[in-house]
């Protein structure tokens, strides 16, 4: 079972900083989380919210601020609004990084910086919005997506598949007993968002779920390291 710190570690320091993903690489997750829009200057940056109000000492649309203006946040605790740039090089050779592709838009920048690195077998690209993933496939068929659904069925799984997809990430509390081999059956894993408590970890291990994407990755892993021990 794979273990991806949410947004880095959103449960235990701001959510979309280094300073959280850097934490959740050191617990030794398999991934980390990221969120990514377009700033007005064309830049991707690190961010959940289309606005900087709910996580940065600022207000208003990433998508009407350009890049200095949205790195002049405090993000909390003083950390800055990461760059997508800076995100790929400090998860570089240190665990997998899941995208998720906020707006429209961010594909190809967000393709181009992955190719650049060469971390294309690194990163998978996430979205509740297929066509985005479809984008992504057709500018680098090569590349992993993963489809998102608050809860997903027959026609869902159907949808996921039929746009390429290695991942179907799923709300933990839409997740059913025989919905593992269904989704693995279509050619993808299932992944869980965001259990944060023990108890709906343990009982989605128990259902065969193959990740879990959590904002305390130091419960999960903590638990998972006692129970080889």
């Amino acid at each position: 079972m794979k273990v991806v710190g949410h947004r880095g570690s959103a449960g235990v320091l701001p959510e979309n900083t280094l300073a959280g993903f850097r934490y959740a690489i050191e617990l030794g997750v398999d991934a980390v989380e990221c969120d990514v829009h377009l700033t007005r200057d064309g830049h991707l940056v690190v961010i959940h919210d289309a606005t900087a109000d709910r996580t940065t000492d600022g207000a208003g649309r990433i998508a009407e601020m350009n890049l200095a203006e949205v790195r002049a946040l405090d993000a909390g605790g003083g950390q800055r609004v990461p760059t997508f740039e800076e995100v790929l090089a400090l998860v570089a050779g240190r665990c997998g990084l899941l995208c998720e592709l906020k707006a429209d838009g961010t594909e190809a920048p967000a393709v181009e910086a992955v190719r650049a690195r060469g971390m294309e077998a690194d990163v998978m690209f996430i979205s509740f919005n297929l066509e985005r993933l479809a984008n992504v496939k057709r500018l680098d068929g090569r590349l992993a997506v993963g489809a998102l659904f608050a809860a997903a069925d027959d026609e869902e799984i159907a949808r996921a598949a039929d746009v390429g997809a290695r991942h179907l990430g799923v709300h933990y509390r839409h997740i059913y007993m025989d919905m593992v081999p269904r989704v693995r059956g279509a050619g993808m894993e299932l992944g869980a968002w965001t259990p944060n408590e023990l108890k709906d970890m343990q009982l989605l291990m128990e259902m065969g779920v193959d990740c879990l994407t959590t904002d305390r990755p130091d419960i999960l892993m903590g638990y998972l390291k006692e129970s080889r021990s």
